[in-house]
């Protein structure tokens, strides 16, 4: 599965990582946590008021990205049945033909775990109708296990946000909530602190609405009894995110 998915998104090798030489004082001067790892990449951390957020840049842990990867993620203590995503259509478009590719024309029968949960997803739940999200239905595809809650997220500031971008459509974008984490995911060949920035207000946006949604539906889904997302290693691999 993940080989055919690989193949959809293959586009040659990555740049070096290099030019992120400004991002350790940007990271000091904003108060957050910077540290480099080896010659890959990088790791922030910071808050967004008492929620804590990671930020990591450095080779992909997604097929469906190739070279350097942005990563953000923050750990908002939602039920754990609350799964959704909302990415860019170039990128559905792809996961679905490499699904129909896999498994209708294909021999096997069933979606196994070594599928990332974005793509098992997009599979499993309904999508949101166009109508639920004029300004972002022609550029992006969300869907979600509670519906209501994935309405209410896009309200407001999030949807301005997502509408305001000016990223190539053909550019993977990933934005998700599982395990009571919200993540973003997206390509990123070079990191500069303008493109942290970008991401991170928009990161920032959608943390605030989820927040927000919470404090609005507290009865609609339970506290979260996942583990902490942090963990020693520099770069966490993405079992924890399964």
């Amino acid at each position: 599965m993940l080989e055919g998915i690989k193949r959809l998104f293959s586009g040659g090798t990555a740049p070096a990582a290099e030019g992120w030489e400004g991002i350790a004082p940007w990271a000091a001067s904003k108060q957050y946590t910077f540290r480099g790892v080896h010659e890959e990449g990088f790791v922030v951390d910071g808050r967004l008021g008492a929620t804590p957020w990671r930020l990591e840049w450095g080779p992909s842990h997604r097929p469906y990205i190739q070279g350097q990867e942005l990563r953000l993620r923050a750990e908002l203590g939602l039920g754990s049945e609350l799964q959704l995503v909302l990415m860019n259509r170039t990128l559905q478009e792809a996961m679905e033909k490499a699904v129909f590719d896999q498994y209708v024309e294909g021999v096997q029968t069933r979606i196994d775990n070594q599928t990332p949960p974005e793509m098992r997803w997009l599979v499993m739940f309904p999508k949101l109708a166009g109508t639920d999200m004029p300004l972002l239905r022609e550029r992006f595809v969300a869907l979600s296990s509670i519906q209501g809650w994935l309405k209410h997220w896009l309200e407001g500031p999030l949807t301005q946000a997502l509408a305001a971008l000016q990223t190539d459509p053909a550019t993977p974008l990933v934005l998700m909530i599982g395990r009571g984490r919200l993540m973003l995911r997206t390509a990123l060949p070079d990191a500069d602190v303008p493109s942290l920035q970008h991401w991170l207000r928009l990161f920032e946006t959608a943390m605030r609405e989820a927040r927000r949604v919470a404090s609005e539906d507290s009865d609609s889904i339970s506290p979260s009894t996942q583990p902490s997302m942090w963990s020693t290693s520099a770069l966490p691999g993405d079992e924890r995110e399964k």
